[in-house]
């Protein structure tokens, strides 16, 4: 029966390593190694008293981590000399030692699964196999038995790299005399109780990354996204372009209106109607400071011609939400008749100043964020 309970928590713990691997990114080689050292006390289980044959026991154990649910390791176990120095004892400072290999499965991540970091608290069931060895006590020749272990270990994991643990378990010298692989079996009175409270130390942490799959679907989706960014991306650099075309082709017609001799005008009347321009940032209505000599020169007529008047209609352009631009368009008329009144001294009745809306003068849409201003010769 026992041997049916350690094959059943071992296969299980092979079974767990497998599944648990399904959604972990593989761990490095040095995560997930632990070294421990532990303290307590045993006792035969049968034919003595129970507490008054309790002698001290010391142990070191070496194991890393498989998977969240299962872990392979190493351990030796020996007990102190604590006989009396009137009777038969061990002539060296150990009564008997056991050093063995161990699996164990975390119970906790198990059934609960595994949350993707490591639990304040978690117990694991250990079981394995070994080598025990009884040293020269009353006359008695040393002995070697092959022994197996079962126990629990209850973890308190303080982080991610310092475990604190109380571990309960049962070795059992599985041969009754000599070492004979046909006289092994489970035998109370042949089995010793231990009690071991230790610390361990985790190299390189909490190894186990959790790793979110996609389905296809979710691929497909994420590449579609990619693509019409691509698309986004493609078309802006087209407008770029078109717009560096465009610019360019406005430098071309500066420069060449800079190289023609100036018109030369023989005569002026006062009737005559002059348009201006003042165009505007995109979303502002502050003018620029390249924009400030197309103000000067509308002040500078109504100052030269006194019976003169200036309307201003004020416009943006279609970019941004609609109340926005007819808020924008009114703001843009009175900057130009603020800028007249208080740096040119031009009276508020010879200025009228009105937001026309979204304007859809020019095929330039940044021209349409504009000032117009009409100036009416003397009467």
């Amino acid at each position: 029966m026992k041997n049916a309970i350690l094959t059943a928590v071992l296969a299980l713990g092979t079974v767990s390593a497998v599944s648990a691997q399904q959604a972990i990114e593989t761990p490095k080689f040095g995560d997930n190694w632990s070294l421990g050292i532990n303290a307590g006390v045993t006792t035969p289980m049968s034919g003595h008293a129970f507490f008054g044959s309790m002698r001290p026991i010391v142990g070191l154990k070496l194991d890393k981590k498989i998977t969240p649910v299962f872990k392979l390791g190493a351990e030796g176990i020996f007990g102190i000399n604590t006989s009396s120095v009137r009777g038969p004892h061990s002539s060296t400072a150990f009564d008997d030692s056991y050093v063995g290999a161990y699996g164990a499965v975390d119970l906790f991540n198990l059934f609960g699964g595994y949350p993707g970091y490591t639990r304040p608290f978690n117990i694991e069931a250990q079981a394995g196999a070994g080598w025990g060895h009884r040293f020269e006590t009353g006359g008695i020749a040393d002995q070697n038995y092959f022994g197996t272990k079962v126990g629990l270990n209850f973890n308190f994991n303080v982080s991610d790299y310092v475990t604190i643990s109380l571990s309960p378990s049962i070795i059992w010298d599985m041969t009754s005399k000599p070492v004979e692989q046909s006289t092994a079996s489970y035998d109370v009175n042949r089995a010793n109780f231990n009690l071991t409270a230790g610390v361990a130390y985790n190299f390189g942490g909490n190894g186990f990354v959790p790793v979110r799959p996609y389905n296809q679907g979710e691929i497909d989706a994420l590449n579609g996204q990619i693509n019409e960014l691509r698309g986004v991306v493609d078309a802006q650099t087209a407008e770029n372009a078109a717009l560096a075309a465009t610019a360019s082709a406005l430098a071309g017609q500066v420069e060449q209106l800079q190289n023609q001799p100036p018109k030369v005008v023989n005569k002026v009347t006062n009737n005559l109607e002059s348009v201006r321009y003042i165009f505007y940032k995109i979303g502002s209505a502050v003018i620029g400071a390249d924009q400030q000599p197309n103000v000067e020169m509308i002040a500078a007529y109504l100052n030269n011609h006194p019976g003169s008047k200036v309307l201003i209609k004020g416009y943006a352009s279609k970019d941004g939400p609609e109340e926005v631009n007819i808020r924008l368009a009114n703001q843009r008329a009175e900057s130009v008749k603020n800028a007249l009144m208080k740096r040119y001294k031009i009276p508020a009745s010879r200025i009228q100043a009105e937001g026309c809306g979204i304007g859809e003068m020019f095929d330039e849409e940044s021209w349409n964020r504009v000032a117009i201003c009409i100036l009416e010769a003397d009467k």
